[in-house]
């Protein structure tokens, strides 16, 4: 089990992540059911307008500011870059979720 504090941004909050999580926690649920294991994820979401809960709201905020260019949008490539050289880390391998 895998507890996600959230704050309630838009794409957390979205039909099509509360539909994934359903999804992906009924699938983990199956495969439990067949032996294999699997992460349940619980979304814990914060309350509405409550920035101080939410530690990592004052380095986001400038770090954005930092990253991204107001004229166009930037690759998956660069901004993962991007976030790695502002906040001084190494660039993780990507998760992957193969569906059955």
């Amino acid at each position: 089990m895998l507890l996600l504090i959230w704050d309630n941004a838009s794409w957390h909050v979205s039909k099509r992540v509360k539909t994934w999580l359903r999804e992906h926690n009924y699938l983990v649920q199956q495969q439990a059911h067949a032996g294999q294991p699997g992460v349940h994820l619980i979304p814990c979401w914060l309350p509405i307008k409550s920035p101080w809960l939410n530690r990592i709201e004052p380095e986001w905020v400038h770090g954005k500011r930092a990253i991204v260019e107001p004229a166009r949008l930037l690759t998956a490539a660069e901004l993962r870059q991007r976030v790695c050289d502002y906040f001084g880390c190494e660039q993780a391998d990507l998760l992957t979720h193969n569906r059955v």
